[in-house]
């Protein structure tokens, strides 16, 4: 005979309980049969499942203080901070900010309350290059797993930013993924059980786009992909129809993007800085992926944009710029200048020879075909030389890739893709590989055999030209005759003396690999004073290897000596979409010219970004003024785009018309002029005789262009949702979890009375030994900031500090890991006094009461019902703390306001109180906490419930969330953490206790 087991009792989410000879918090997820706990005090990664029909699990109330763990004046303020710090089940509306390890910004609440309004999350996110729309996404992720509204998450992004996206999102957000990348499949299927996926829907994934859509694992993500996914760079997944570069990967990305929406109850995020790359269709199939309806309606019509501000946000930085006044690092404005240089007379005859040879070859060719590859060919030539004498004899020596194609629409697909920069391809052809002009390629320039035999060979007179033009660019190679390369030295050097730290952004690998080397050979002569950090990335590393580039260059090196200030970094594009570099790097220069303007705002977005902690960046431009590529680049694309962005205020797209109108300048600067064109250009320069008919033509459609996007500022503006809507709700979820300064004064004092000796700095914030402190401590310090982090360690006044230092907020793993240690020695009396620099009680003589003054720490735990959006119920837990206070005896107290109570913290002590005194008082008032002080405290435990339910309701109200079933309730008697007791200072000195 057997007898059935007594069902375990349930517990609701926020009581406390008795386990394994601690205390726990009940949290959301516990069932019947499995409690999840976390322990009294503890963090995240100390949660437990208890089983408590194995285990015995019993109710359990908080320990009161020990009336003889008397502190000084300063404990109460370290203990109430301590605690507010550690929450992370914060009381306010929105779930997550209070285990996120970022301080959002007011603007970038906007588009988490745009997903709140949604039963299904559709947004695209189109805000400035710099401004934060990681961590909106990031925002908006957190906020829904902690609701409960989604399972898991998927971010789709190039490898090249994938590590980034993991660090984001563990950094910042607490969400462990994995990455799944090539390089990485292999150890992941080993690792899966078989005939299991890879992929759980309720797994966090950071996955390379052009991996997962390769028909292999294609279907099995598609299967089982998690239902929240963020697409990162989203515009590179969408082509126009007729668009005549990537059609057919961006297809394939659009395909897989196109079959993941289809699904109506997946969350999509899309995320990019260019939406809108001057093409409709492009921009149209995007938002369709949001709701069909987005792809045809009409937005000139009140109601297409009301339709759109549902799922689109798109701010500038003008938009944004009053939210960062508080002394957050953004800055203040960008200088940009252009610096011009004169060819050398012997670059300038072979840039002649080039134009000559250009001219004859295309005029030359036998047939459309033929006429399509040697154009691209010459204008590879042209460019390359443009860049540099390394890149023109790596040009000289490569195949033209457009020798491949069969029809000349082949041609022109290819030669846009490996010789110009246009807006619609992300392809790694078009990256920084040097194109090659070899037609045809039966035998290099040098005399070697060619890789395709001997098919349409050269004759012997122009091998003769290709291999003295080759000769002719080696020999150009050194600051001598590369007048370019000894203007960027020039420029590199005054940047460095003014404390700016630059990066050079080069077209090409050869390029970027000859600057850098001769920067190092330059910067680095014998008897240099102050010696020049210099390093190179390219397309040629791995992703893994750019960022390792990047952090020996910028950091710390094994003996934990920072890096040098004076650094400089030369990199192709490979590095101007996704990498930060805000905190290593101030300016950037424009080294070759791209032929896209948005390119250069991507280069400059890398240092002007949120984080950047110099005031003003700078952005120089370097052109040849007698270089006539140089010039029509500049002409008829980047001052253009400058000028329009300056009447403006915002960088407008280039219109669809760019490359024929380029493609019609170059044609008359190669075919159709017989002057000397390097004697026209320096005569007159290019436009001042004829205005060309289609670059006319392109300067109408770009003002054009540039008149809708101002309009489309408010056709696209999100004014459905204002910030100031969430301010109040975000400054008062702030002041409960500590305030900056409160924060600030907490971090230093503490770490000053566990003896790391802070100092304060000229430039803000303070600096600190942190080798010096508990063995506990000081692990998790090393944990967070690295082995090899600087000594001894900066803690800066504001939200972002640079690798291996210390931002002074809540959510930096530094404080949190300090308020942590703080709070549990003071709740564990067995530490040795001098590592619990707080203590649970106090009796402090002050002239800040003018009568006996008790102040109460309180914990309030609540248990909170949100409704979700599949209309059921989820409990969650939330923790508020609260300074309560009142004078007189506890039999008979008299309150005092919240804000009275709260200047206690500030009371300065003014004389000693005896022991033995201090220890009866506090008895005192402990034992009038079982009876009428404790009903007080009650009374409270639910005004604050109700607080906390109207503020949830405010926020859901504005973002038009549910609202049946919100409900707020106390969990238990709020913890008594702290009792301490001003008395007022004596007025005549009797002894210890007068």
């Amino acid at each position: 005979m057997t007898t059935a087991a007594t069902p375990a009792p349930k517990y609701a989410v926020g009581s406390l309980v008795h386990a394994r000879g601690r205390e726990w918090v009940v949290l959301p997820d516990s069932t019947e049969d499995l409690l999840v706990l976390r322990p009294l005090g503890g963090a995240d990664v100390d949660v437990a499942g208890v089983l408590p029909s194995l285990e015995s699990v019993v109710p359990a109330t908080f320990a009161p203080p020990t009336p003889g763990d008397l502190g000084d004046q300063h404990t109460a303020g370290l203990l109430r901070t301590a605690l507010r710090i550690g929450f992370r089940a914060g009381a306010g509306p929105f779930r997550s900010l209070a285990s996120i390890a970022v301080d959002p910004r007011p603007y970038q609440l906007v588009p988490l309350m745009m997903a709140l309004r949604q039963d299904t999350v559709r947004l695209l996110i189109a805000d400035d290059v710099g401004i934060g729309k990681t961590v909106e996404a990031g925002l908006i992720a957190a906020e829904l797993l902690a609701q409960g509204d989604a399972r898991g998450l998927v971010v789709l992004c190039s490898p090249a930013l994938a590590e980034q996206w993991r660090a984001e999102l563990r950094g910042k957000f607490g969400i462990d993924a994995r990455l799944v990348l090539p390089a990485t499949i292999g150890r992941l299927e080993r690792e899966t059980p078989y005939g299991q996926s890879v992929f759980r829907p309720d797994g966090a994934y950071v996955v390379s786009t052009d991996f997962i859509k390769s028909p292999r694992h294609r279907e099995d993500f598609l299967t089982h992909c998690p239902d929240l996914v963020i697409v990162d760079e989203a515009h590179s997944c969408v082509a126009d129809s007729t668009a005549q570069v990537s059609a057919r990967t961006s297809q394939q990305r659009y395909g897989l993007l196109r079959e993941l929406a289809d699904v109506p109850d997946r969350h999509l995020l899309l995320v990019t800085a260019t939406p809108h790359s001057g093409k409709e269709e492009p921009f149209r199939r995007l938002l369709g992926l949001l709701d069909a309806r987005l792809a045809t309606v009409g937005f000139e019509s009140r109601a297409g944009r009301e339709l759109l501000a549902q799922f689109f946000v798109q701010r500038r930085r003008a938009d944004i710029r009053e939210d960062f006044q508080d002394g957050a690092h953004f800055p203040s404005g960008r200088d940009t200048a252009e610096v011009s240089y004169a060819l050398h007379r012997d670059y300038r005859a072979l840039l002649a020879e080039v134009l000559t040879y250009a001219r004859e070859t295309v005029r030359s060719a036998d047939g459309a075909l033929q006429q399509r590859q040697r154009w691209w060919s010459t204008l590879a030539l042209l460019r390359t030389l443009s860049s540099s004498p390394a890149a023109a004899v790596r040009s000289l020596n490569t195949r033209a890739g457009v020798r491949e194609a069969d029809t000349p629409d082949e041609v022109d697909r290819t030669g846009q893709v490996t010789v110009s920069d246009p807006a619609d391809t992300d392809s790694p052809q078009s990256a920084d590989e040097v194109p090659g002009s070899l037609l045809p390629a039966a035998t290099s320039p040098a005399g070697a055999a060619g890789p395709d035999g001997p098919s349409d060979a050269l004759d012997a007179g122009e091998r003769a030209r290709l291999v003295a033009m080759a000769e002719a660019a080696g020999k150009l190679a050194g600051p001598v005759r590369d007048t370019k390369l000894k203007k960027l030295v020039e420029m590199v050097t005054d940047l460095l003396d003014s404390g700016y730290r630059p990066i050079v952004f080069c077209r090409y690998i050869a390029t970027a690999d000859y600057v850098a080397a001769h920067l190092k050979k330059v910067l680095n002569k014998r008897g240099t004073e102050h010696p020049v950090a210099v390093a190179s990335v390219t397309g040629e590393l791995s992703p893994d290897m750019r960022l390792n580039r990047i952090a020996e260059l910028t950091s710390a090196d094994e003996n934990g000596e920072p890096a040098p200030e004076r650094r400089v970094l030369v990199a192709t594009d490979c590095l101007s979409e996704g990498v930060n570099l805000q905190e290593s790097f101030d300016a950037v220069i424009h080294y070759d010219l791209a032929w896209n303007p948005t390119r250069h705002e991507q280069r400059e977005g890398r240092v002007d970004r949120f984080g950047q902690r110099t005031d003003t960046v700078k952005a120089l431009t370097l052109y040849g003024a007698d270089n006539p590529v140089d010039d029509i680049v500049l002409k008829v694309l980047l001052r253009k785009h400058e000028r329009i962005r300056r009447a403006t205020g915002i960088s407008v797209p280039v219109p669809q018309q760019a490359e024929s109108a380029m493609q019609a300048v170059f044609e008359e600067l190669i075919l159709r002029d017989e002057t000397p064109p390097l004697q026209r250009f320096e005569q007159e320069g290019l436009f001042e005789r004829e205005q060309i008919p289609v670059a006319q033509q392109l300067e109408l459609a770009w003002e054009s262009s540039a008149e809708r996007e101002k309009a489309s500022r408010s056709l696209y503006a999100q004014n459905r949702i204002k910030k100031e809507d969430v301010a109040a709700e975000v400054a008062e979820i702030r002041a409960a979890l500590g305030t900056g300064e409160e924060i600030r004064e907490f971090t230093h004092r503490a770490l000053g009375a566990l003896r790391a000796v802070p100092a304060d700095r000229k430039q803000g914030g303070f600096t600190a030994h942190t080798d010096a402190l508990p063995q506990g401590l000081r692990d998790a310090v090393n944990a967070a900031l690295g082995p090899r982090h600087p000594r001894p360690v900066v803690f800066h006044d504001a939200p972002s500090a640079p690798r291996g230092e210390v931002a002074l907020t809540r959510t930096d793993p530094v404080v949190a890991a300090t308020a942590r240690f703080v709070l549990d020695t003071a709740l564990d009396e067995k530490f040795p006094a001098w590592q619990r620099p707080a203590r649970r009680c106090g009796v402090i003589r002050t002239d800040a009461v003018r009568r006996p003054t008790t102040m109460l720490l309180v914990r309030h735990r609540f248990q909170l019902s949100l409704p979700t959006r599949d209309g059921t119920i989820r409990p969650q837990l939330a923790e508020d703390a609260r300074v309560v206070a009142f004078q007189g005896r506890p039999e008979a107290p008299r309150w005092l306001p919240d804000d009275e109570a709260l200047a206690l913290l500030e009371a300065r002590a003014t004389g000693n109180s005896d022991p033995g005194f201090a220890t009866d008082h506090i008895t005192s008032i402990l034992a009038a906490l079982k009876s009428g002080l404790m009903d007080e405290l009650r009374l409270r435990s639910k005004a604050a419930a109700a607080e906390l339910e109207a503020s949830h309701h405010r926020v859901r109200t504005a973002a038009r969330a549910r609202l049946a079933g919100l409900k707020a309730v106390p969990q238990g008697d709020p913890d008594v953490l702290g009792v301490f007791l001003y008395r007022p200072a004596a007025t005549i000195q009797l002894g210890d206790d007068a």
